[in-house]
C-alpha cells in the first residue's frame, strides 16, 4: 500500500457563489453535506490514515520574510491505496464539489525521503 496526500481545493470564485445562495438553502446543504462528508468517511474508513480536516489562513515564510498569502487549499486527508489511480478513485464524487463549493481534490503520493 502506497500513502497519499489529498488536498481539497476551493476558489474564492466558488466561495463567493455559495456565500450569494439564500441563506436557507446554504444551511440546508451544509447539513446535507456534512452527513455526505461523513458517509464518505464511514465508507473509506479503512483506507484513511489521518482523517485531516478544513486549512486556515496561509503564511509564506522565505528569504524575505514571513507574509499572509491566499491560495487554493481548502482541507486534507491522508488515505492509503494500491496506486495512484486508485486514491484518486476515492474521490470520485465527492461531497466537497458535489454539495460544498470545493473546486476538486488533488491527490498525490507522499514519497519516501531519498536516502533513507
Amino acid at each position: 500500500m502506497k500513502t497519499f496526500l489529498a488536498v481539497y481545493t476551493g476558489s474564492a470564485a466558488s466561495f463567493e457563489k455559495w456565500s450569494a445562495l439564500p441563506e436557507a438553502e446554504r444551511k440546508q446543504r451544509e447539513q446535507a453535506g456534512m452527513k455526505a462528508w461523513g458517509d464518505w468517511m464511514a465508507k473509506h474508513q479503512a483506507a484513511v490514515v489521518v482523517p485531516g480536516g478544513p486549512l486556515g489562513k496561509t503564511k509564506q515564510v522565505n528569504g524575505a520574510g514571513i507574509a499572509d498569502i491566499r491560495n487554493n487549499m481548502a482541507g486534507f486527508v491522508v488515505v492509503k491505496a494500491d496506486s495512484h489511480e486508485a486514491a484518486a478513485r476515492l474521490f470520485e464524487g465527492h461531497p466537497h464539489f458535489t454539495i460544498f463549493p470545493g473546486d476538486a481534490v488533488e491527490i498525490m503520493e507522499c514519497l519516501p525521503i531519498p536516502g533513507q
